[in-house]
Parts: C-alpha cells; structure tokens; sequence
C-alpha cells in the first residue's frame, strides 16, 4: 500500500480517467496532517475546510471521500454513530484496528498483525489484490459498564 503525494495520486486518479481536482488535493492533504489516531466524517471535514476558508460543497466531499476509500486512499470506518468516518489508509506497519463503545462511542486503536496477515493471505488465496483490512470491535468500555450498574 503505497503512502500518497499529490503527484502520485495525481498519476493514479489520470490512470483511471479522473482528475487531481483542487478540491480532492485540498483533502488529501488534510488527512495527511491529520493527528494520529483522528478520524473525520465528512461533516466534520466540510466544517474543517470552512473553517480554514477552504469551501467544498458537501456533495463535493461525498463523492471525494468515496472515490478515495474506493482507490484505497482513505479507510472508511463504522464507529457507531451513524455516520461513516474516514483516516488515511496506512501501509503496514502502521496499519490497526478499532475497539469502539457502543454506548459512549469511545474508539480505542489497537494494533495486531495477525488480523492483516489473514486478510492478505485470504485475498492473495483468492487473486484478489488488499486495499485494506480492518477489524472492528463493539464493545462497552469500562466507564459505561460502571454507569450501567445499579446502584
């Protein structure tokens, strides 16, 4: 999985028949100065990009964040909230999984190479080429199983 540039999304977008838009650069270069461990729905982007005085439609956004998680760019998360959320595909070593609280939607990343090794091992049994792999798991973390308790 390679790390993008502009210049190499560029190159690929072209290959497919797409454009490098100003629009899907602005984005990608976002996520590329993301804090680890953040994630953004596409909501939370579009508020981002105003806020940095950098305004793209929300439909815009959409179709950016789909076709970059279909090129295997961006990695799109369930987290529970009823929104999907989005990160920056990283290569192995940095790839992880998510624990998420299905009460408080805390995300906790965690990392576990066994978890990529099966993913690339079934694909490549199968011919299939990896974007990604992900694992998630719903759970109650620790501070809603004590809120749930009774008194």
């Amino acid at each position: 999985m390679p790390v993008y540039t502009a210049s190499s999304l560029k190159a690929e977008l072209n290959e497919r028949g797409w454009r490098l838009t100003p629009q899907r650069e602005t984005i990608l270069h976002l996520f590329q100065e993301l804090p680890k461990g953040d994630h953004l729905s596409a909501e939370d982007l579009y508020q981002r990009l105003e806020s940095q005085g950098e305004p793209i439609s929300l439909s815009t956004i959409y179709r950016s964040l789909k076709l970059m998680a279909r090129m295997g760019i961006l990695r799109e998360l369930e987290l529970g909230e009823g929104h999907k959320h989005y990160e920056l595909n990283q290569p192995y070593p940095h790839h992880h999984d998510h624990l998420i609280c299905v009460r408080c939607n805390k995300t906790v990343e965690f990392k576990n190479d066994a978890i990529l090794k099966i993913g690339t091992k079934t694909a490549e049994k199968e011919g299939y080429q990896l974007l990604d792999c992900q694992l998630t798991i719903h759970a109650i973390c620790p501070s809603c199983q004590r809120a749930l308790l009774p008194i």
